[in-house]
Order: C-alpha cells, then structure tokens, then sequence
C-alpha cells in the first residue's frame, strides 16, 4: 500500500471516528448562527447544514492526492450556508459570524471580488472557521476541527445550484455560447438582486418619511396607501369612537383586522391621510347616532373592532349624496355580498330617518 493510500485510509479512519463529533458540531454551529441572527432581528430565507458524507470525502481525497496530511487539514466537512434574501444583508451577516467564529483568513475567500468587472458568475462569500474554544470549556472537544460558512443570497443560490446541475454535473465540457448563456443569466440575477436593494432602501426610506410625518401632524401631505394606513392604524384613530359605540351596551368588542379597509377607502377616492382625519373629525357624531340605531334596540353585547371605521365610511357615503347600492358595492370590500347590501339598506334607512344633510360633492372632494 503507498504512502498516499495509507494517508487516505487513515484520514478515512480519522472521519468515521469523530462522526458523532461533526454532527454535534454541526448542530452547534446552526444553533450559534441562529442566535447571533436573532439576536439582532436579521431575517435569512434559510440555513442549510450538511456534514460531508463518506464517499463524497473518498472522491475529493482521490481528485486532490496528496494535498491532505490529517484529517483537519480538510475544512469542509462540516459546511453551513447563510442565505439572506438581500445582497446589502451579507456585510452585516459576515460582521456578525467574524464576531463569534474563529477565521482562517488564509483559506477563507470573498469570491464576489475574484472575478473580472466584465464577469458575471458565482458569487459567494467562504469563511473557513473554528469554534472559539476559549468561549466556553465544552468548545475544548471541537479544537483543531474548521468548518466552512458560505453567505449567498437567494438568487445568487439559485444561480449556483443551477449552474452546478447544468455545467458541472454534466462531466462534459460546454460549448462557448451555452457558457455566454449561462452568463448572461446571472447577469440577469446580479441585476435583479441588486433592483432588491434598491427597492428596500426606498422603501424604507419611504417609512421613515411617513413615520416623520405623522409624528408632526403634517396628515395632508402623506399619501393613503398600504403602508401609511398600517403605521395610521397604530395611532388607533377610531378607538374613541368605537369606544363610545361599545357603551351603548356596554358591549364587548372583538378585535378585526382593519388593514382591509384600505381598499374602501381607495375606492371612496380619499387620497392622504388627511382625508381619514376629516371623515374621523366631521362624521364621528353622526357615526355614533347610526350605530345607537343599529344596535341600541337589540340585546347585542359584542361588536366588531370595525364597526367604527364601517359606520365612519357608510356616513361620509351617504352625505356625498351615494345611494344603498352604490355604498354596498364598496363594502364588498371588506364584508360577503350578502352582508353588505343588508347593512347598506338598513343604514341608508336609518341616516334618512336622521335627517343627515347631503354635502356638495364636488366642493367636498
């Protein structure tokens, strides 16, 4: 037997021996990297952990002869990737693993900086690690062992899974316009990680605006959206009134999701925030009235969270001169056919016996 071949078995030896050690290590690694994410709020798609298999280990030992002493000198066999959905994430995710982790830097690699500028290709970030054994006593066991950590967003692990299945697996080696195809793709995937980027910083620039404007009163000049109507909402607008509803019958009240009711305002053509506060401040009283009517003749002692809000929008409707049909067509947004032209009918009946006065639309919009 060679030297080589005696080396290789006894690295094989070596593997077989620690399993029950990889394993745990591995275990330990996912669960040190999960808390260092979770410890600073950072959201991944996934962690995936693997310890290299046996026949995997013979086949790199049989491609690199030569190259492996003992069994720590291959530091891959326990391999863990970090897969954040933004490209922006890898710095801070990369920050946080230099933080816990022992870093071989010699044989580490930052592969989005090896290749050309007018090259598109795979693009990961290697750290090759060690648990620091000085962090805890029970470290001691796992001293000598490194493991890898890759850092890859989800395109760019899309990109890599497909471009081993298609290039490398195949054992054949591919003809020059398959590889500029293969190529232009990921030039496709790098731009479309970076659009990610770009929208979620705007986005979250976007947030911190609205979040400067509510917090100064500026309602008109903050658009209604999705997102403004959630931060809004947080200001808990109809609570005063929905309070007042529920003591008619000293009812209790069962909360409702009313983020869905963006789409009836959108549809009632209310185009910021200060449109919301209008109907809030002008309607309330008329709102309450509508309600005693609904609900102050009939034993009822649970109310939804949306009554207000609903009752805010069929009032400010009907004072824009909108009949029961129209009013119902909206509220099929946020409640069954059914449901919304009852309560339309009944609601247009009550405000007529109210006598509410009809605006003028147009000077009102």
């Amino acid at each position: 037997m060679s030297k080589f071949s005696q080396m290789n078995h006894q690295i094989i030896q070596d593997y077989d021996s620690n399993m029950k050690l990889y394993k745990e290590l591995d275990q330990r690694v996912v669960s040190e990297i999960k808390e260092i994410l979770e410890s600073t709020g950072m959201v991944v798609s996934k962690i995936e952990s693997r310890v290299k298999g046996r026949a995997s280990l013979i086949e790199k030992l049989e491609k690199k002869s030569g190259k492996y002493q003992s069994i720590n000198d291959i530091t891959d066999i326990i391999g863990v990737r970090i897969i954040p959905y933004y490209s922006d994430d890898i710095e801070k995710i990369a920050a946080l693993v230099e933080q816990r982790f022992q870093i071989d830097w010699s044989n580490s690699i930052d592969k989005r900086k090896v290749l050309d500028l007018d090259t598109f290709g795979y693009m990961s970030l290697h750290y090759i690690c060690s648990i620091d054994t000085n962090s805890s006593n029970d470290h001691e066991k796992f001293k000598g062992i490194r493991f890898e950590i890759q850092i890859r967003t989800v395109l760019q692990h899309v990109w890599a899974n497909m471009y081993h299945d298609i290039g490398y697996k195949s054992g054949i080696e591919i003809p020059s316009e398959y590889i500029r195809s293969l190529n232009t793709l990921a030039g496709l995937l790098e731009l479309a990680d970076n659009e990610f980027n770009r929208i979620r910083r705007e986005i979250t620039n976007y947030r911190r605006n609205v979040e400067t404007l509510i917090k100064s009163n500026t309602w008109d000049d903050i658009s209604l959206n999705g997102e403004s109507f959630k931060q809004f909402l947080e200001l808990k607008p109809f609570d005063r009134l929905l309070k007042k509803i529920s003591g008619i019958n000293q009812a209790e009240i069962i909360q409702t999701p009313l983020q869905p009711y963006i789409a009836v305002l959108k549809a009632m053509k209310l185009s910021t925030l200060g449109d919301v506060r209008k109907m809030i401040e002008e309607d309330s009283d008329d709102a309450y009235r509508l309600s005693r009517h609904q609900i102050g003749v009939t034993d009822l002692d649970i109310i939804s969270s949306a009554l207000a809000l609903q009752n805010l929008i069929i009032v400010r409707m009907y004072k824009w001169g909108f009949n029961d049909v129209v009013i119902a067509e909206i509220l099929k947004y946020v409640l069954p056919e059914s449901s919304a032209y009852s309560v339309a009918k009944m609601s247009v009946e009550i405000l007529k016996e109210m006598k509410i006065k009809i605006m003028d639309i147009q000077n009102e919009k």
